[in-house]
């Protein structure tokens, strides 16, 4: 049965978009519309994603010709309705027509099928720009098209409606990608063969997979990696996101050989060299991350990923060097520490919403003794307000607040707040560990001063969160002694209280 969750319309909605899609009958015209499956139909908000770095990426895509053939199709017809989104319907109009275009040129007669999305795409467009013939000459498309293509059943789609929506949930922004991996899995229950669909349900598990609750052997993602590799032997992006997984179950070995395996097979591709610099990156070779992002840069410079990616590896040099013996190399740490902040400057420039770019640099501006300190915290309350309305990076942008605090601002009293949310949004997560490891400054504060209500508040907080009930239960205790109306340690309290009774 078609998930509501994957497809945001019930099973009743598909059955009446095949049955009742006859533009000659008498519902609303906009009625129709909805019951067509496009990008305007599929829940893709302009919130949700920035549209300008998205605009950047399919451009790129488009330039690269890394997709061809359907890739092509998919791009144009995507790249229309961001530019929709972003005010520009002409450029929409210009794209979908080119994505018609490549369909029938890849497809001729066949080509259809192809169409389903880019023909619903067109009739909305036209709708919303008034043309209310064109838009209805589309509908008669499309019928015609279910018609000469049926799928057996009216609450199926075509394999090729579930892959582009699988691929556009996919690029579209994080939060998407489960919904992406329930449209690759309809797409290949009717077409298991087809390697589009096997490559997407491959990278949409990639992403999706907790690699903490698998092992190489268990894992679905490298079954499917696996599998994928076989269908498509000279794709090196799966080759290269194979190696990189088994590299997280220390399959040290197999994991080196795939990613020189996809170096040498594909050595300027930049979506090969994003993910295997950012291996060398977390690995300790930095040199060699650094020149291949650099490469990558040449071919993609509007890339605010690789920017990010370039600046970190220049932020680890920093620190490595530091680590060390670092005297008379000042110079050298002002220099990485000015890449730094050129390349996160560049990635905000290219994405607006980068939060965890923006971090960053506002963590180096914190650092920095000829900035003023106010630039930095005023940077982090902007970032914390738009993870906030944004629900996106929440646990991580504390983590960074509370570092913030804790390092440069020398405010021990925000850092344990930032810290602490942190830890509430996850405690398994690596920030959440981190954040729990910096919270046993509180242990400290205790030392010099016993009736800290507050030290003692956050202690009680960590052993509840690691289901310690019995020292949760002394601290909180201890806390109100110091701090008798804190709602938040009373409830606490009340809960733990109700679970040892159990």
């Amino acid at each position: 049965m078609l998930s509501r969750i994957l497809l945001g319309d019930s099973v009743q909605n598909a059955a009446r978009m095949h049955q009742n899609l006859n533009p000659s009958d008498d519902r609303p015209l906009e009625t129709k519309l909805q019951q067509l499956e496009c990008h305007f139909t599929w829940d893709l908000t302009k919130e949700s994603a920035d549209l300008s770095d998205l605009h950047t990426r399919l451009e790129d895509q488009i330039e690269l010709d890394l997709g061809k053939k359907a890739g092509a199709i998919r791009s144009y017809c995507f790249l229309a309705y961001v530019r929709y989104l972003q005010g520009f319907p002409d450029d929409a109009l210009t794209n979908l027509l080119k994505s018609e275009e490549k369909g029938r040129e890849y497809h001729g007669d066949d080509c259809e099928r192809f169409l389903i999305f880019t023909y619903g795409n067109l009739a909305w467009l036209h709708y919303h720009l008034g043309s209310c013939s064109q838009c209805e000459s589309y509908l008669e498309k499309l019928v015609a098209i279910k018609e000469k293509f049926p799928t057996g059943s009216p609450t199926v789609l075509h394999p090729d409606v579930y892959g582009q929506k699988g691929w556009t949930y996919l690029k579209f922004a994080y939060k998407y990608y489960e919904r992406a991996k329930q449209c690759f899995e309809k797409a290949l229950e009717q077409e298991p063969e087809e390697s589009e669909w096997n490559i997407g349900y491959a990278i949409a598990l990639y992403r999706t997979e907790d690699i903490k609750k698998s092992s190489a052997e268990d894992s679905l993602a490298v079954k499917q990696l696996r599998l994928a590799k076989q269908k498509s032997p000279d794709n090196a992006k799966i080759i290269v996101l194979l190696g990189l997984r088994l590299f997280d179950f220390d399959k040290y070995d197999e994991a080196e050989s795939l990613i020189e395996e996809a170096l040498e097979m594909d050595p300027t591709n930049p979506h090969v060299i994003r993910y295997v610099s950012k291996n060398f990156r977390c690995s300790g070779n930095l040199d060699r991350a650094i020149a291949l992002l650099k490469r990558a840069i040449d071919r993609t410079e509007n890339s605010a990923f690789l920017h990010h990616q370039l600046a970190l590896c220049h932020k680890r040099k920093k620190t490595d060097l530091l680590r060390g013996d670092a005297r008379g190399r000042g110079q050298e740490v002002r220099q990485l520490i000015g890449q730094c902040m050129y390349h996160l400057q560049l990635a905000i420039t290219l994405r607006s919403d980068f939060l965890l770019a923006k971090a960053e640099l506002a963590l180096l501006y914190g650092q920095n003794k000829d900035i003023e300190n106010t630039t930095a915290e005023e940077m982090f309350k902007t970032i914390l307000k738009e993870a906030e309305e944004k629900t996106d990076m929440l646990q991580i942008i504390h983590h960074y607040c509370g570092e913030f605090h804790h390092y440069q601002n020398k405010s021990e009293t925000q850092a344990v707040h930032h810290y602490t949310e942190c830890m509430r949004l996850g405690q398994d997560t690596h920030f959440g560990k981190q954040s729990a490891y910096q919270l046993k400054m509180a242990s400290k504060r205790l030392i010099r001063d016993p009736s800290d209500g507050e030290a003692l508040g956050v202690l009680g907080f960590i052993h509840k969160a690691k289901g310690k009930k019995s020292e949760a239960i002394e601290y909180y205790e201890k806390a109100l002694e110091f701090d008798q109306n804190n709602e938040e340690y009373l409830n606490a309290l009340s809960e733990l209280e109700q679970l040892s009774l159990q």
